[in-house]
């Protein structure tokens, strides 16, 4: 019997956004904030920071779960939401005292086409992304991050 022990599990790859969250290739919904790592889809507890607002809220407990990941992804796509934030100082600065980074920050939506094209790569990447937002909506006006 052939064994793929071993071998690195099939990419998370995004279909698509809308306004209902994150769809997947294989038709499966993420209604909220997520991380993509190793080929596992993790549901995260974050939201995206108000219209205007910053990235303040977020927290290194949000991220810890990369403390036990062995190896580190090469690279972190964090999607901010509808805009592109910059991270926090203290967080970045706590990746990369665990080994995490870089980090590219950019809108989720443009977040999930680079993960896309980097997972297809055969690239070790992971992604955060903020989905959703304060009032638990999520309304975009681009629909397809493989495009």
């Amino acid at each position: 019997m052939l064994s793929d022990h071993g071998a690195p599990p099939p990419p998370v790859m995004v279909k698509r956004m809308t306004d209902a969250g994150v769809e997947l290739i294989d038709g499966l919904l993420i209604p909220r904030s997520c991380i993509f790592l190793d080929g596992r889809v993790f549901l995260w507890d974050a939201l995206p920071p108000p219209k205007g607002g910053n990235l303040a809220h977020l927290t290194k407990e949000m991220f810890e779960m990369f403390e036990v990941v062995v190896p580190k992804p090469e690279l972190l796509i964090l999607g901010t939401g509808h805009s592109t934030l910059p991270i926090p100082p203290d967080i970045k600065k706590y990746l990369s005292s665990i080994g995490v980074g870089p980090i590219d920050v950019m809108d989720t939506w443009n977040a999930c086409s680079t993960f896309n094209m980097l997972a297809e790569e055969g690239r070790r990447v992971a992604a955060a992304l903020l989905v959703g937002s304060p009032d638990g909506s999520w309304k975009l006006s681009q629909t397809t991050p493989s495009q």
